[in-house]
């Protein structure tokens, strides 16, 4: 099942199924999503609006960021299901004997990795986001500042999901270099999200 092609209907519906997945971070990316096409369309109305001229140019790469980012976001709603599909294979996989256990163990750590990495990829993503939010927002066109208000919330949603799963998926993981990276990384980027929504408001 490819998420972004069901209807939004259907992809709520899969939601609330009671399934291991889609699940949160799923949503995270979706949030993302729609927070990148908010922000695209605050730059679109502001554009060729002749009072508004001098963020033109700023509106010009906010437009192109964040249709790229949103498609970005749009792969990642997928990827992350994608991932935690592979950690529910792996525990799956027989642990009768050493081999087996041994196995498995490659497996699942290999899985929850990418796990990890999926949503961290989102978190890097909803930065980016948040950084054309704020941009909007001061540069938007004043009649759509809500909705470029909406954007940067929803980036600071995404980001708060998205580092909600690292955290829970680095918890099994044993490489300790790894697990260090990831949770360094994601409070750094919660903490950049948290500023930039603060001076966006």
């Amino acid at each position: 099942m490819k998420l972004t092609e069901l209807s939004v209907r259907d992809f709520i519906a899969a939601l609330g199924a009671g399934t291991p997945t889609p699940g949160g971070g799923s949503v995270a990316a979706l949030c993302g999503a729609l927070g990148s096409a908010l922000a695209a369309m605050v730059a679109g109305l502001t554009l060729g609006k002749e009072r508004y001229r001098d963020g033109w140019a700023v509106m010009e790469e906010v437009r192109g960021a964040a249709d790229e980012l949103r498609r970005r976001f749009l792969d990642l709603v997928q990827e992350d299901t994608d991932a935690y599909q592979r950690v529910l294979a792996s525990l799956r996989l027989p642990k009768g004997t050493d081999e087996e256990k041994a196995s498995r163990q490659i497996a699942l750590q290999d899985a929850l990795k990418r796990a990890a990495s999926v949503p961290l990829e989102t978190l890097r993503a909803s930065e980016q986001l948040a950084h054309l939010a704020k941009a909007a927002v001061e540069k938007g066109l004043p009649s759509a500042l809500t909705d470029a208000e909406a954007a940067l919330h929803l980036a600071r949603a995404a980001a708060g999901i998205a580092a909600a799963n690292v955290r829970v998926n680095v918890a099994d993981i044993v490489d300790d270099r790894f697990v260090n990276e990831c949770v360094g990384e994601v409070e750094e980027r919660v903490r950049q999200v948290e500023g930039l929504v603060t001076a966006g408001k």
